[in-house]
């Protein structure tokens, strides 16, 4: 499936869009990491929770959970929020 991935985490695929597989959101991560090393550590925390700081999108609608079921077909975004002062 597709994935969008934030221009702060470009550093890891140098695309913003790439292809992954996986039948939950956790095993779509886990895919990502394996092409990408790094990358799932960015969105997932050490308590296996998405980053507060993280927002991902499956066809539109916001998912929290890495358990959350994917379609191959489905579109994922995955967006980063900035902040700075």
């Amino acid at each position: 499936m597709q994935v969008f991935i934030p221009t702060p985490l470009r550093s890891y695929t140098v695309q913003s869009f790439v292809e992954a597989q996986g039948g939950t959101l956790a095993a779509l991560l886990a895919d990502l990491d394996r092409r990408f090393p790094g990358i799932r550590f960015r969105m997932v925390d050490e308590q296996q929770q998405i980053r507060r700081h993280i927002r991902v999108f499956v066809n539109g609608l916001q998912v929290f959970d890495l358990a959350h079921g994917l379609q191959p077909a489905d579109e994922v975004f995955v967006v980063q929020a900035l902040s700075g002062g």
